[in-house]
């Protein structure tokens, strides 16, 4: 029998999370940040990164792991180079005071990188470089995380889940955007395949014997995730480690010690943000070309596009409302009063 679920409008679900995280002591700035996010992921259907990870936010800012209040330090550094101190807070804050000023580089001399450190990312990626590419700039992101991937032919755990998002302009259509783990499969999702008693895929993941395992319970309790395409995803977890921590002054995600902060679950690690104008090449033609590919793609029988399923769930959701299971409306509701 299926959950009962709860629609609501995103600007109300919003406020709400606002007032969660207000409450559990971010400053309303912050708030009005990570909200904006969290119900953006749950608006396009990518629940692992939704409400669902609520909790985990308000046990990290009860652990002292995290601060809620920190004032991001935006440095100029180059002419195409933005430098930000997060100051033990979260990333997208930091993206966001640094946001102007680098795209006004990217605008001046074509391409220009953000380098984010000191931060803390738990969210989707795909929000932090979409709105980039709604004003006709192409993105990319990568972030990474906490100490749950074996690299391959490795025996224990090194990586994160180390996720890529790209995102450019495509004329006629809605962006081209994607978000992937470079794991064979995100660690929020292994948290709802668990609590849902389901089982998972084979290749997703090793218990803590190092053996293949498809109980997401086994990864969660000292096993690890793999990553995707063996050896090729390795390599790209690792550019990524090398990318937002070694580049920008980050930890590494085997870097950092929050045993001292039970219920921390941010990882304390980096995010690079490059953000490129392709008008310096093409003209208005990049968004043309990008129409084009997606047409040819479609014609030779690709039937689903990259985030083709995120938009379908967000028309659903500004048709209907953006939808949280009862059980989790309710729990949000206590959350949001104490």
């Amino acid at each position: 029998m299926s959950a009962a679920v709860h629609h609501l409008p995103q600007a109300d679900l919003e406020r709400l999370l606002q007032q969660i995280f207000v409450r559990h002591g971010t400053s309303e700035s912050v708030a009005r940040t990570l909200a904006a996010n969290c119900a953006s992921a749950q608006r396009d259907g990518a629940h692992s990164h939704g409400v669902f990870r609520i909790p985990a936010y308000v046990s990290t800012l009860a652990s002292g792991w995290v601060n809620g209040t920190a004032v991001p330090q935006v440095q100029d550094v180059a002419s195409g180079y933005v430098r930000v101190d997060a100051g033990g807070g979260f990333a997208q804050p930091a993206l966001e005071a640094a946001r102007a000023l680098l795209v006004e580089k990217a605008r001046s001399a074509g391409i220009a990188v953000l380098a984010i450190h000191n931060s803390h990312h738990f969210a989707a990626l795909w929000p932090d470089v979409e709105p980039f590419a709604e004003e006709s700039l192409v993105a990319l992101s990568v972030v990474n995380s906490m100490t749950c991937v074996v690299p391959h032919g490795a025996r224990k755990p090194l990586f994160g889940t180390n996720p890529i998002a790209f995102a450019a302009p495509c004329a006629g259509h809605a962006p081209i955007v994607f978000d992937m783990a470079t794991s064979a499969i995100a660690h929020g999702d292994v948290q709802i395949a668990a609590r849902k008693g389901e089982q998972l895929p084979e290749g997703m993941g090793v218990d803590r014997d190092g053996q293949p395992t498809c109980d997401p319970q086994a990864i969660l309790d000292g096993g690890a995730l793999l990553p995707f395409g063996g050896h090729k995803g390795s390599a790209l977890s690792m550019m990524v480690e090398l990318l937002a921590a070694a580049l920008t002054g980050g930890n590494f995600s085997f870097e950092f010690d929050w045993s001292q902060h039970p219920g921390a679950k941010t990882p304390w690690t980096g995010q690079l943000v490059i953000v490129i104008d392709p008008t310096k090449a093409e003209g208005s033609r990049f968004a043309e070309r990008s129409r084009e590919l997606v047409e040819q793609m479609q014609a030779v029988g690709l039937t689903r596009m990259p985030g083709e399923r995120r938009l379908r769930e967000r028309e659903a959701s500004a048709r209907d409302g953006v939808s949280v299971t009862a059980q989790e409306f309710e729990q949000l509701q206590v959350l949001a009063k104490g």
